[in-house]
């Protein structure tokens, strides 16, 4: 436990969830995600929908819906907007959501069950591709979602059937206990992408838990092949070797070195394969091995 933060007990204020969206501006999928929240049949609900600047013109009805509240940020990143919606939310739990993600109908009634059953103060749950996806989308999330692809992560991608503790988790679907969240002061605004494994990191060292329940499901849009979908794993990778250097308890781990371990020893197999016709073959091998698994993985 951290110096200074003391375990506290985890007595609610109002029971009921705050739903946190950060995003720039309403967009598309902001239009769908917010009416299919709001099927959710519960009223111990509010989702805070935080763009940098408030819309213009006329809104549709479900955006003034009592339960939908828009806060103007102003420029910041999503980080500062979490925190203003914690700020301002009045439900015990802080249910953090992506704007390109929308919830399951029983997403909440199951984070009840994990609370209760876990003892947690955090409870994760996977964010699934859409399966009304594009044949673009569906292809990206399967590189998430596979052992291969997602090098053991594929829990957050789908649901593995199975509930244990983790550290380190992202915020697309992501539910803390406001007290436990007030006591660390939410998050490290100094880090963005990556905000959420520096909360992970102090949530955990606080003494708090995360659960990851596979019941606990968003779906959640993914980029489409090939440019989106490189450039967000490529910011993935950029972060996690920073944080590998700035915080190796979380990140400094093999499964985020595989890649690049890959990539290098590709590369050097087949300048060896120049000089010697062995090297080729070992890569050759190696490649047709390496496809064969990925392909039944995918499967």
């Amino acid at each position: 436990m951290l110096p200074g933060v003391p375990k506290i007990p985890m007595e609610p204020q109002d029971l009921g969830y705050s739903i946190i969206v950060p995003v720039k501006a309403i967009n598309d999928y902001i239009i769908e995600s917010v009416p299919i929240t709001l099927k959710i049949n519960r009223t111990d609900l509010e989702i805070i929908i935080l763009p940098n600047d408030m819309p213009t013109g006329p809104l549709p009805d479900f955006l003034l819906d009592p339960r939908v509240s828009i806060v103007a940020s102003g420029k910041v990143s999503p980080a500062v907007k979490r925190d203003l919606g914690a700020k301002i939310s009045k439900y015990e739990n802080l249910a953090f959501l992506d704007d390109d993600a929308y919830p399951r109908i029983d997403w909440l009634d199951e984070a009840d069950k994990a609370f209760a059953l876990s003892g947690a103060e955090a409870i994760g749950g996977p964010g699934i591709t859409p399966l009304d996806s594009s044949l673009s989308e569906l292809a990206s999330g399967l590189f998430f979602e596979t052992y291969i692809g997602g090098g053991g992560m594929d829990y957050r991608y789908r649901s593995v059937g199975r509930n244990f503790f983790v550290d380190d988790f992202p915020t697309v679907n992501l539910i803390v206990k406001k007290a436990a969240f007030d006591s660390i002061g939410g998050f490290d605004n100094n880090y963005w992408p990556g905000e959420d494994t520096k909360f992970c990191l102090d949530f955990v060292n606080a003494g708090f838990k995360i659960w990851y329940c596979s019941d606990v499901v968003v779906y959640h849009h993914r980029r489409t092949l090939f440019r989106p979908h490189l450039k967000q794993v490529g910011n993935y990778g950029k972060h996690r070797g920073y944080f590998a250097k700035k915080f190796p308890q979380t990140s400094a781990r093999l499964t985020y070195f595989a890649p690049s371990i890959f990539l290098v020893g590709s590369i050097l197999l087949l300048l060896l394969g120049i000089f010697n016709a062995a090297f080729l073959k070992l890569y050759i091998l190696l490649m047709a091995v390496y496809f064969f698994i990925a392909v039944l993985d995918v499967f």
